[in-house]
């Protein structure tokens, strides 16, 4: 795979972005809502998600646009805005591929060993 400079500014550019949208959505979500549940990440999940499938259909199969176009949108801001999205597109993926197994596999796999490093993380960092 060749990557270009465009490509990678595009992603740098696109993650800026996603990151400032993360923060921004988050912070006021949970100004408007409250700390007991983190909900601000969860709704930049959901929200990342349905917009990663949006931009996955529109950007590959509907306009054909080059590949510094998928990396801002999709690896740049989603990315950034946040990797559930990511997470999300590849299981569905799966899924769709026929591949349940491998999907069940990768969710539980995921999640289980995610939670297990942060848990692993912050026992060393103490």
């Amino acid at each position: 795979m060749t990557i270009s400079l465009a490509q990678l500014l595009a992603i740098a550019v696109g993650g800026a972005l996603g990151a400032i949208s993360r923060f921004l959505c988050v912070a006021w979500i949970t100004s408007h809502v409250g700390k007991g549940f983190p909900w601000g990440t969860l709704a930049v999940n959901v929200i990342g998600s349905f917009l990663i499938g949006i931009m996955y259909v529109v950007i590959m199969s509907k306009l054909h646009l080059e590949p510094e176009y998928r990396a801002i949108v999709v690896t740049g801001f989603l990315g950034a805005f946040t990797t559930f999205s990511t997470f999300s597109l590849e299981s569905f993926e799966l899924f769709h591929q026929g591949q349940i197994g491998v999907a069940f596999t990768y969710i539980g796999t995921s999640v289980i060993l995610c939670v297990l490093a942060v848990w692993a993380g912050t026992a060393l960092a103490r």
